[in-house]
């Protein structure tokens, strides 16, 4: 079950508001003709544990031949925008202005997967204290998002950070060892991030 709360609020999201909302275990998404935003909570909560990440030979290959440059926060809009580009979204202009606004004050990152000078593929989330909260990926060239992944999370290892949220399970993140755990053992595991002296470097 996916807890859910509407809100009354203006066109962009305040970050103190979006920031706390994280921390609460809460992640904003626009729906509909009208782009309102609701809050959601989902249960279970779909993790990757770090320690448990698993990449597949073929893609150790790719990773190890260097056929994408891996840049971090160097294109964040262009990422956010590029994770739009689907059929259905839940990336709307207000949601994109509120992660951009996020940005600016180090909470929100990029981690992008550049081929021939163009933007390959990569994906984008917000980091606080000990947690990341990924929030969508994309990939224009095979392997290109999940070379950013790989790089996510060895940069997350380096930093000490010990949650890694992807909100929902899919098929694709099942693969990396994603799992999905109650509510309340993913608010735990929240709290004990939040404490933790990591910081997204």
């Amino acid at each position: 079950m996916t807890r859910r709360r509407r809100m009354d609020a203006p066109r962009i999201i305040d970050p103190g508001f979006l920031l706390r909302a994280y921390c609460a275990g809460f992640f904003p998404m626009a729906g509909g003709a009208t782009g309102e935003i609701g809050w959601y909570s989902p249960d279970p909560r779909a993790i990757i544990d770090l320690e448990g990440f698993h990449v597949s030979r073929r893609l150790q290959r790719t990773v190890r031949a260097g056929r994408f440059e891996v840049r971090v926060d160097t294109a964040f809009e262009a990422v956010v925008r590029a994770c739009a580009e689907r059929d259905q979204t839940w990336i709307s202009e207000a949601i994109i202005e509120s992660y951009r606004r996020l940005f600016a004050l180090g909470f929100a990152h990029s981690v992008e997967s550049w081929s021939g000078g163009e933007l390959a593929g990569g994906l984008y989330g917000v980091a606080v204290a000990g947690a990341f909260f990924g929030e969508s990926m994309f990939s224009r060239r095979t392997d290109a998002s999940k070379v950013a992944l790989v790089a996510l999370i060895e940069r997350l290892k380096a930093a000490g950070m010990v949650l890694l949220d992807t909100q929902f399970s899919t098929p694709h993140l099942s693969g990396f060892g994603a799992r999905e755990i109650p509510r309340d053992e993913y608010l735990q595991r929240l709290a004990g991030a939040l404490a933790a002296g990591a910081r997204f470097a």
